[in-house]
């Protein structure tokens, strides 16, 4: 008997354009009252947006105003530096629950 092969949803990072495993980006979410903020469970509700765990994509996306194109809305500056502190921490967290680390 074969075993079933489970799908892998996949999604695009909105600073590199890359495509990769849902599990692999950070989705960045926008509440229906309005608010960005960073989702790192992946089921908050509201409209997403998904960058890979590198400030390098923040910084990507900020310059090219993609986030504020997937959301609609004005995403104040303050927004951005604690996108990029989480991102930081996330980035870091990662690399020390990687193996081999």
């Amino acid at each position: 008997m074969q075993q079933k092969v489970k799908k892998i949803p996949a999604r695009r990072c909105v600073g590199c354009n890359a495509q990769r495993p849902k599990r692999e980006l950070v989705r960045v979410v926008r509440s229906p009252a309005g608010e960005v903020s960073l989702d790192r469970g992946g089921k908050k509700p509201g409209r997403g947006a998904y960058l890979c765990p590198d400030p390098a994509c923040l910084t990507r996306a900020r310059k090219a105003k993609r986030l504020e194109r997937a959301f609609g809305v004005e995403v104040p500056a303050e927004v951005y530096e604690a996108l990029s502190a989480e991102l930081a921490a996330c980035a870091a967290a990662q690399k020390g629950a990687a193996p081999g680390a």
